[in-house]
């Protein structure tokens, strides 16, 4: 099985809890991204990934190659050029004060991507899933025209394709995001998105409940055959309660709700999540094992500090089986 994620890689810089942004005179730092972040979690989970992006020709972009390599992610198709990596600033919360996310990706050598750069025909060939999201499609009009063609690409040659709604306010307005990720998802085949972004980036009238929205988006788009989401509840920075979501063949599953505390580094959590999605629906397991793995990995990246999730195959399902939660259906 393999895997082939799309999207911009960055240089997360966090500051201490103790201390805000403007306090701060040292920073921790971590490679990620969305679509990294997934492939990563893939590939520790067992499956072969590959991931597209483009770095600066310097030593960060060969860092970024160097940290996906000892991720075991196939770098080989990671392109250099550009002047500057894409980075994010995180305020990380503690207590009753949340973390506070600030932007630098713009003019990155990612956001300048061009069409002519990438030959999906060749990338795409022997992949079985890709896999990216609507942060992807908020950096620029090229980028749209370059996921687009992505996906008709992985649709000719018969490859799943994953696409992670993944709305970032920050980054482009509900009315852009809208129609952007409604010109994709007739391509998709697996969608991660909740009912907030059914009702206000698919302009969906209020359901009475989750599985109604994804039936209404099943309705209008019937090539998705799965959707799935979490249920997060925050007490305070460090205190969450999650819950995995996944519709298949017209059933809500819900996997059980798990405490986090204390959580050590939520970033990332959602792209865990889509992971043991991915990993279980490769493995054409059930819904409830799909959801239960997920949710399982999804828990277990709040334990560590990073965006990517380490965790094995083996680690999770140990994880999964023995942690005596009910499956609430």
């Amino acid at each position: 099985m393999n895997v082939l994620t799309f999207g911009e890689m960055l240089l997360r810089l966090t500051t201490d809890p103790a201390v805000r942004l403007q306090q701060t005179n040292q920073f921790d730092f971590y490679y990620g991204g969305a679509e990294a972040n997934v492939a990563v979690s893939l590939a520790n989970l067992g499956i072969e990934s590959k991931y597209v992006t483009k770095v600066p020709n310097n030593q960060i972009g060969q860092a970024c190659a160097r940290y996906l390599q000892s991720n075991r992610v196939d770098a080989t198709s990671v392109l250099y050029g550009g002047d500057r990596l894409g980075i994010y600033f995180v305020e990380a919360g503690i207590g009753n004060r949340s973390s506070e996310v600030v932007y630098d990706r713009k003019f990155s050598s990612f956001a300048n991507l061009q069409v002519t750069e990438i030959d999906w025909d060749r990338l795409l060939e022997d992949v079985d899933l890709f896999h990216t999201t609507g942060i992807t499609l908020a950096l620029s009009e090229e980028l749209r025209h370059i996921t687009k063609e992505a996906m008709q690409v992985a649709r000719s040659k018969g490859v799943k394709i994953s696409f992670d709604f993944n709305y970032r306010s920050k980054l482009w307005s509900q009315e852009e995001a809208s129609v952007a990720i409604q010109d994709v998802l007739p391509f998709v085949d697996i969608a991660f998105c909740n009912d907030m972004d059914a009702k206000y980036l698919l302009n969906i009238g209020e359901q009475a409940d989750l599985a109604s929205y994804y039936t209404q988006i099943q309705y209008r788009y019937p090539n998705i055959e799965l959707f799935a989401s979490t249920t997060r509840k925050v007490g305070t920075a460090s205190h969450h309660s999650l819950q995995g979501n996944l519709f298949m063949k017209g059933f809500l599953e819900k996997s059980a709700q798990f405490t986090i505390n204390p959580v050590i580094d939520r970033i990332g959590g959602g792209d865990a999540y889509a992971a043991g999605i991915l990993y279980g629906y490769l493995h054409n397991w059930s819904e409830e094992k799909m959801a239960s793995f997920a949710i399982a990995n999804a828990v277990l990246k709040h334990t560590i500090r990073g965006d990517g999730n380490i965790f094995s195959a083996e680690e999770v399902e140990s994880y999964r089986v023995s942690s005596n939660k009910e499956i609430s259906r």
